[in-house]
């Protein structure tokens, strides 16, 4: 793992991309503070770019000392990182961070993984690392190397274990009064209780301010159609529970499995089908982010 990790850091600083695991999905990173680093990414990707980056950090220090932090983001911090949430900050002015990545917005969207390859990355290369899922945009998220190897042949890829949560990770805008721009593993309720106060859901995809905000999003290329209790003559089913298709998200109704096997199923049902049918999904908790993907993903 050593001589990987020294390769990878050695192609983030010559300014080329390195796909890498974390415990959300893999991610196409490049070093933060390159213009031209972080450029391409949005070529390869073919990102909008409107769209800003996720900056990974290994410490709270680097973090500090890229965004400014308020009581809240303080105590977020402290709970949940290293972990899946990411925080929308004001963005220090000296921060060194390439413009591109904020998409010229003065606020930045920040976390510490919580896996132990992308941190040891993040550690060897010494420069914050901006890195959104390693995926054609808009297309599924990756959860595991051969996804990424599928969408993007030839990309160094830092390999690891299959994600451990397969969802983004949840982003809110501390900015102002706290606000989820992203559902995710985080729920509101975690949130909320860790804050003392109601965390509400941005339902604007407007103004886009964080990654995971665009109404179409995280799309099969096949058709999706949800709340599916049967399926349609040539649709391939993903069932959760007792709607038991060929592919089923998780068979005793558990959520966090749901949430982990998601995009692979996806994946799989893309390969195999033109027609995708979906069972409903329980639409609390975790439930909240795999409904927030769901229904992005058929928009």
């Amino acid at each position: 793992m050593t001589n990987d990790l020294q390769k990878a850091s050695g192609i983030l600083l010559s300014g080329d991309l390195v796909a890498f695991p974390t415990e959300t999905v893999y991610g196409l990173g490049a070093d933060a503070t390159s213009e031209e680093a972080c450029a391409k990414i949005y070529q390869l990707k073919g990102r909008p770019s409107n769209n800003p980056l996720i900056v990974h950090v290994s410490t709270i220090e680097a973090a500090r000392s890229i965004a400014l932090f308020n009581e809240l983001a303080e105590i977020l911090a402290a709970k949940f990182w290293p972990g899946p949430l990411t925080l929308v900050l004001p963005l220090k002015s000296n921060s060194n961070i390439a413009k591109i990545v904020t998409a010229g917005l003065d606020t930045i969207a920040i976390r510490i993984p919580s896996h132990e390859i992308a941190l040891e990355l993040i550690k060897t290369t010494g420069k914050p690392i901006a890195a959104p899922s390693a995926n054609p945009s808009g297309y599924v998220s990756p959860t595991s190397a051969a996804h990424v190897r599928k969408n993007f042949p030839g990309l160094y890829i830092l390999e690891g274990a299959n994600s451990e949560y397969g969802l983004e990770s949840t982003i809110i805008d501390l900015t102002t009064k706290p606000i989820i721009l992203r559902y995710g593993f985080i729920t509101p309720e975690s949130l909320s209780q860790a804050l003392g106060q109601e965390v509400i859901y941005n339902h604007s995809y407007e103004h886009i301010k964080a990654p995971g905000m665009m109404a179409k999003h995280y799309s099969p290329r096949a058709r999706l159609r949800l709340n599916a209790l049967n399926l349609e003559e040539g649709e391939i089913g993903i069932g959760f529970g007792q709607v038991d298709f060929e592919l089923n998200l998780s068979r005793s109704g558990n959520l966090i499995e749901a949430a982990a096997n998601l995009f692979d199923m996806l994946q799989i049902a893309d390969q195999r089908s033109k027609n995708i049918g979906i069972a409903p999904i329980l639409n609390e908790g975790i439930g909240l982010a795999i409904n927030d993907r769901l229904k992005r993903a058929a928009s």
